[in-house]
C-alpha cells in the first residue's frame, strides 16, 4: 500500500528512486478507490487445485479483488467435473466486453509440443489479443509465459533432454524493481518444465527485462518495461507438496527424462518432509504485482485501450536500470558454495 507523506518532504526523492509508492497529502485526498477486477485463464488439468493455489496468494494482499474464471472452448477438460466448469467458468465470448485490472494465465502440461500443435493455440492467441486492449497487466505462468513470449515477442522455446525439476536459486537483477521490490538477492523458485526459453531472444528485445535469473534454471521472472506483462517461468504459486505429487505421477508413468527433484527434500531423502522454502517470495511477488496494478491502473477501466495504445501505462519510468546484476561481483562469490539452496 502507498504511504502518505507531507508535501515537500526531502525523503520523497529517495523513495521515488527506490520506486516506493508515496503520495503527498494533496494527491491522497483525490484518490478514487474500488476493488480490483481480475480474471484467471486456468489451463491446468486440476483446475480446483490451481484455483486454490492462486487464490491463496491473491488473498494475502490487503486489497479487495473481484475474480472471474475463464476456460478455453477448444479443449475438453478431463480432470475437472463438468458441473464445476459450468458453474464457475466462462469462455472468452462472455468476457469480450469486459475490462480488467489484471489477467492471470496459468501453465499447462504441453510444453513438449510445438505451440502450433496445442489444440487451443489459436484460441490462446485470441485471448492474448483481447487482453492487449482490455486488461491493464497480465501475469503469465510457466507454459503460459512461454506461449506469450513466443506469440508476442518471438522468443523461441527449446526442448530439454531432462526436465528442469526442483527448487533452484534465482538471482535478483534489480533491487528496486516494482515487481521484485523487497526480494532477497537470492530467492528460491520451484521449476517443473521440459522446455526453456531462448535468452538471446530476450536480451535482443528492448521491451523485455529479466528480473530474476538462475545459473541452473535460467530466467525465472521476465517483464515488459511497463509491466503490462509479467512472465513467471517457474512456479512460485506451487504448494509445499506439489513437486512431490508431480514426481510420483511422472514415475508412475515411467518417464525417463524426469530427475529426482533438486533441492526439495532435505538431504535428498523423500521420506522427509520437503521444505517450503519459496513461500515468502511467492507472497511478495503477488503482493507487489497487485499493489503495482492497484496504484497505477485507471479508476475507469475503459481508459485501458487508449493508455495501452499510447504506451502510457503505469508510473514514471525515469528511474530504470538495465537488467544486470546489482552486485559488482555478479554473485560469483556464491558459486558452488550452496548459498540459497537446501543443504544436502
Amino acid at each position: 500500500m502507498p504511504i502518505k507523506i507531507p508535501k515537500g518532504l526531502p525523503a520523497r526523492a529517495i523513495l521515488d528512486s527506490e520506486r516506493i509508492f508515496a503520495l503527498e497529502s494533496d494527491d491522497a485526498v483525490k484518490q478514487r478507490v474500488r476493488p480490483l477486477r481480475l480474471v484467471i485463464l486456468n489451463l491446468m488439468p486440476k483446475k480446483i487445485e490451481t484455483e486454490t493455489q492462486l487464490l491463496r496468494l491473491i488473498s494475502k494482499s490487503p486489497l479487495q479483488a473481484d475474480i472471474d474464471f475463464m476456460k478455453t472452448s477448444t479443449h475438453e477438460a478431463t480432470h475437472t467435473s463438468r458441473d464445476h466448469l459450468l458453474k464457475f467458468y466462462e469462455n472468452l465470448d462472455a468476457f469480450e466486453d469486459n475490462y480488467y485490472d489484471g489477467l492471470v494465465v496459468t501453465g499447462a502440461p504441453v510444453e513438449h509440443l510445438p505451440f502450433e500443435e496445442v489444440d487451443y493455440w489459436d484460441e490462446f492467441k485470441r485471448i492474448l489479443d483481447w487482453a492487449s486492449t482490455h486488461v491493464f497487466s497480465t501475469m503469465y505462468l510457466c507454459w503460459g509465459a512461454m506461449g506469450a513470449l513466443y506469440y508476442r515477442y518471438g522468443v523461441r522455446k527449446h526442448l530439454l533432454d531432462r526436465k528442469t525439476f526442483g527448487v533452484f536459486p534465482q538471482r535478483l537483477q534489480d533491487e528496486y524493481c516494482f515487481i521484485t521490490n523487497g526480494f532477497d538477492e537470492i530467492a528460491l523458485q520451484p521449476h517443473s518444465r521440459l522446455a526453456d526459453v531462448d535468452m538471446d531472444d530476450i536480451r535482443a528485445n528492448p521491451d523485455l527485462q529479466v528480473l530474476t535469473w538462475g545459473p541452473e534454471s535460467g530466467p525465472g521472472l521476465v517483464a515488459t518495461r511497463d509491466f503490462s506483462e509479467v512472465f513467471a517461468l517457474g512456479h512460485w504459486e506451487y504448494g509445499k507438496w506439489t513437486l512431490a505429487e508431480e514426481y510420483e505421477r511422472d514415475m508412475a508413468r515411467g518417464l525417463k527424462n524426469v530427475p529426482f527433484p533438486t533441492n526439495y527434500f532435505p538431504h535428498d531423502d523423500p521420506s522427509q518432509e520437503p521444505l517450503f522454502a519459496w513461500r515468502s517470495h511467492a507472497n511478495l511477488l503477488w503482493r507487489n504485482w497487485l499493489n503495482w496494478v492497484y496504484q497505477t491502473t485507471p479508476y475507469d477501466l475503459t481508459e485501458v485501450p487508449q493508455l495501452r495504445a499510447e504506451k502510457r501505462l503505469g508510473t514514471d519510468r525515469r528511474y530504470r536500470r538495465s537488467p544486470a546484476g546489482p552486485r559488482g561481483d555478479d554473485f560469483h562469490t556464491f558459486d558452488g558454495c550452496g548459498y540459497g539452496v537446501i543443504e544436502r
